[in-house]
């Protein structure tokens, strides 16, 4: 796999238009990090480690739901492999006029753009969500 970022919003995406309460996602250190940003700005329930059927460490993701739609309506991945994605704190964008929120792993670690700005660093912007 060579997006385990990508990959990750797309289980998501896919598990949230099927209307599933929750999805399994395979471990990873940068996977948890967005993952606990999601969590922090409140478009995920929550999520809590655990294995795969084969025992693989895996993570297992609560989706959250507003009255019968998923709270996530778009995720798209800025960043990819092929073409990376940098910006200093000043032009960071915002994502719907601030109602999105934008995923910066940072020299500080992985933030939203609000908190990037507040810490007045910038970096890699990996993916937007609203």
């Amino acid at each position: 796999m060579n997006d385990p970022i990508g990959d990750m919003l797309t289980r998501l995406r896919n598990a949230g238009m099927r209307g599933k309460s929750t999805v399994m996602v395979p471990a990873s250190k940068m996977r948890v990090r967005v993952l606990e940003v999601l969590a922090d700005e409140g478009y995920i329930r929550g999520f809590e480690d655990t294995k795969d059927e084969r025992g693989h460490p895996a993570i297992e993701v609560s989706l959250k739901y507003f009255e019968g739609a998923p709270v996530i309506r778009e995720m798209k991945r800025v960043s990819k492999p092929g073409r990376r994605v940098y910006m200093g704190v000043d032009d960071i964008p915002s994502v719907r006029q601030g109602l999105g929120v934008s995923i910066v792993s940072t020299s500080k670690g992985v933030m939203s753009d609000a908190n990037a700005r507040s810490q007045n660093v910038g970096g890699e912007v990996l993916c937007t969500v609203f």
